[in-house]
């Protein structure tokens, strides 16, 4: 009878940690790392074995007096041109989505590849909250929300590749901004017409007045969304209340319409839903990406690799540089991108037997040094590459943040793309706005729209 005693709670010890594992909490030895073996945010420190990935020594300082759009590594040139014609060479730190780029475009598709700079950097109070979460953060017993979450990085050490997608949904965006962006459907003759956007964004934490439990619990953070131009959409309005579980209460969504000067309740917008404006090249749950709820796939760690990844893409926001320039047909003028060799966590999300969604498995890649997704490849139910999904990112200096300064998404099925870029916009980022919770309200769409 002792040794059933014994062996009881043993298997109960075990239980317990497994769940623990499992919900994403660790122990305080295990969160000590962070800051030192590890970033303060949960990548490895150290450099790779061959060190073509150099060891992380704090990223770019903080600079509030200089254009955080001014390429800092304009005088590098490419160590090596990736082509059609020396792609065996390097196609072991390659994705399948690039691979199947260079096979559809083989005359025209390269990747010119640089020196890797491990540029990301972010606030304090990020790194603290981020080592906070580590030990008291849980996924939902559903996995599908957040317990006891501090709003940023709730796993910088991620047990599962759940943990690792909520790193980029409640990644660190900078707080309060505001974004002006032009998003382009790039016909198969290389065609276009920009759709002009001013987007805010903010957290509950960086509103006026800050958190307020009886209004935001649940909200991971307030979007707003105002079409400027062309004229048949100007006038246009859309407001977001982002979930953090979004089957317990789904994303709460407004949209305002100039022509028929009203608000209604837009209770679609998510999953696999067209998103407006993208001539059904991308699907509501693309943005960002991937955003909203992760129910309807099951998601496997795959582990870590080693990947030529977009990176420090300041060439591609370059504010001399028109739309024309970076917009070809088949897919965007590579000499306006960058790539570097990072550390990327592979997730692998395959489409659970009872949902329905456009993919029948997506895999993603995660950047180590920002939980930005840096590429993701979707495939249809016969298993076929149907979509390739690209983050640019450029780290911002004066706001201590990495953001994307583009997003490409290439449809292999139309032979046509979608890129979003804010070169020819005026004051394209702006952070530290003070915004009132009553500007994320649904009355603010009926008094923008007069």
């Amino acid at each position: 009878m002792k040794i059933q005693l014994i062996a009881v709670s043993v298997l109960l010890a075990i239980l317990v940690l497994v769940s623990r594992a499992a919900l994403g909490q660790v122990s305080q030895s295990e969160a000590n790392m962070l800051g030192n073996e590890l970033t303060a945010i949960g990548a490895q420190v150290a450099k790779n074995a061959s060190g073509t990935i150099p060891a992380y020594s704090g990223g770019l300082p903080h600079n509030s007096n200089v254009n955080p759009l001014e390429n800092i590594y304009k005088d590098e040139k490419p160590l090596f041109v990736i082509t059609s014609k020396n792609l065996d060479q390097y196609k072991q730190n390659l994705t399948q989505g690039q691979l199947a780029l260079f096979a559809k475009y083989p005359a025209s598709y390269k990747m010119p590849v640089y020196e890797t700079h491990r540029s990301a950097a972010y606030p304090k109070y990020v790194y603290e909250k981020a080592k906070k979460n580590a030990v008291s953060t849980e996924l939902t017993a559903t996995g599908n929300g957040l317990k006891n979450f501090d709003e940023t990085i709730p796993f910088a050490l991620p047990k599962n590749g759940l943990e690792v997608m909520w790193n980029h949904v409640s990644r660190y965006r900078g707080g309060a901004v505001s974004r002006t962006t032009s998003t382009m459907a790039v016909q198969n003759n290389g065609s276009f017409t920009p759709i002009r956007a001013t987007s805010l964004l903010a957290t509950p934490y960086a509103l006026i007045g800050g958190y307020d439990e009886s209004e935001d619990d649940n909200i991971l953070f307030y979007f707003r969304r105002s079409i400027t131009s062309p004229a048949r959409f100007a006038g246009n309005h859309f407001l977001a209340h982002e979930t953090l579980d979004q089957v317990k209460q789904a994303r709460n969504a407004w949209l305002y319409n100039s022509g028929q000067r009203r608000t209604r309740r837009a209770p679609s917008v998510a999953y696999d839903s067209p998103l407006a404006g993208t001539e059904g090249l991308r699907t509501v749950d693309e943005v960002d990406i991937f955003n909203g709820a992760p129910d309807r796939f099951n998601w496997e760690l795959v582990g870590k690799k080693e990947i030529y990844i977009p990176y420090n893409s300041y060439k591609i926001a370059d504010e001399k540089a028109r739309y024309s320039d970076i917009i070809q047909a088949d897919h965007l003028n590579q000499d306006y991108t960058r790539y570097e060799l990072h550390r990327v966590w592979q997730v692998q999300a395959t489409l659970k037997e009872t949902s329905r969604h456009l993919f029948a498995q997506r895999t993603f890649y995660v950047d180590e040094d920002t939980w930005q997704i840096a590429l993701s490849d979707s495939y249809d139910a016969h298993g076929k590459l149907t979509r390739i999904d690209e983050g640019h990112p450029i780290q911002l200096v004066n706001a201590d943040v990495s953001v994307y300064a583009s997003t490409v998404t290439y449809d292999f099925l139309s032979g046509r793309y979608l890129i979003e870029l804010s070169n020819e916009e005026r004051n394209a980022y702006v952070f530290g706005n003070q915004y009132k919770r009553k500007e994320f309200k649904s009355s603010a769409l009926r008094r923008a729209g007069k």
